[in-house]
């Protein structure tokens, strides 16, 4: 899968052979004019907007992955089909069946995790005086030598 580290937009065979089978089937062409851009041509201007951080509309097309617009519409058919989560599973399998995933660098973002269960009722453990919510940023004894002042 790394023989093209200087080009991380090339995509393997390797790599296009899991990819290819989760892409959906395309829908019949509505409109007469250029030919579809082909898949892989479609991703590899995908990663290489999304590597080098280029604007869409500035994707040049002397390389070949099409326009930024049609690698655009792509990337964002594949993701409402639930491509990138699939890939991701066979991903995983892939690397786990290899044992080369180490789990001792994972982290968790909790903006992807669901918690497992509701946080505690907010009480008066939770609340000022006032019935704000506690600040977590500022020590107990500020916030008590403020009210205090009240």
């Amino acid at each position: 899968m790394g023989r093209h580290q200087s080009r991380p937009w090339i995509v393997s065979d390797e790599l296009w052979s899991l990819i290819e089978p989760l892409l959906p089937e395309p829908g019949p062409k509505l409109v007469e004019g250029r030919p579809r851009v082909p898949d892989r041509q479609a991703l590899c201007g995908i990663l290489f907007v999304l590597h080098t951080g280029i604007q869409w509309e500035y994707l040049p097309q002397e390389l070949g992955f099409g326009s930024g617009m049609t690698c655009w519409r792509r990337l964002a058919a594949w993701n409402e089909a639930g491509v990138w989560d699939e890939l991701h599973l066979v991903l995983l399998t892939k690397l786990r069946a290899a044992k080369k995933l180490d789990w001792s660098r994972a982290v968790i973002d909790s903006s992807h995790v669901r918690a497992a269960r509701r946080g505690p009722k907010a009480g008066p453990a939770l609340s000022t005086a006032h019935g704000r919510a506690a600040s977590t940023m500022s020590s107990p004894t500020v916030r008590a030598s403020r009210s205090q002042c009240r």
